[in-house]
């Protein structure tokens, strides 16, 4: 069984709105951003709200906003995961700083850059009316949006009758 897929839009098919709404989904995080280094959620947070109240605008608009949404996840674990030890070591004084720390905090700093940079890039390239699929998260958003299962009814899109479904079915059908 082979998925169908609806067609991309082109840039030119695109309103200004909807690539606007699109680059807003990546910038969020700068938004929220002074006040999510004490409390890494708040990113995450924000994410949810703008994918909730933007998603059924369009296709478009509804992939961005889910990719930006995916590919904040790591980034929001491994904040919390340094927010968490950083507490254990400078509050509660049960850890002891160590090299792993450091690597840790390497690492973390390593993976937020190159969330900034992707987030960046991405956003100029939404504005511009053009695609940007992050790895992993951009081909599930893709088939999640653009497959011709989704049930989601766009403000964009003409609604078309549905055919009535029988609730009472055999087993067997």
């Amino acid at each position: 069984m082979s998925i169908t897929y609806i067609p991309l839009p082109q840039p030119e098919e695109l309103t200004s709105r909807e690539k606007e709404d699109a680059m807003g989904a990546y910038l969020m995080m700068f938004a929220a951003f002074a006040v999510s280094i004490p409390l890494p959620i708040v990113n995450l947070i924000a994410a949810i709200i703008y994918f909730y109240i933007n998603r059924k605008k369009s296709r478009y608009i509804h992939f961005h906003c889910l990719q930006s949404l995916l590919s904040q996840l790591p980034t929001t674990l491994i904040n919390w995961g340094m927010l968490y030890w950083a507490l254990q070591i400078f509050l509660f004084d049960n850890v002891e700083i160590n090299d792993y720390f450091y690597a840790y905090l390497g690492f973390m700093i390593l993976a937020n850059l190159i969330y900034f940079t992707f987030s960046i890039v991405a956003a100029i390239r939404a504005r511009k009316g053009v695609f940007m699929y992050f790895i992993f998260f951009g081909s599930f958003a893709y088939n999640r949006v653009y497959s011709s299962k989704n049930t989601l009814f766009y403000d964009n899109e003409e609604r078309h009758e549905k055919t009535t479904q029988q609730l009472n079915k055999p087993p067997f059908e």
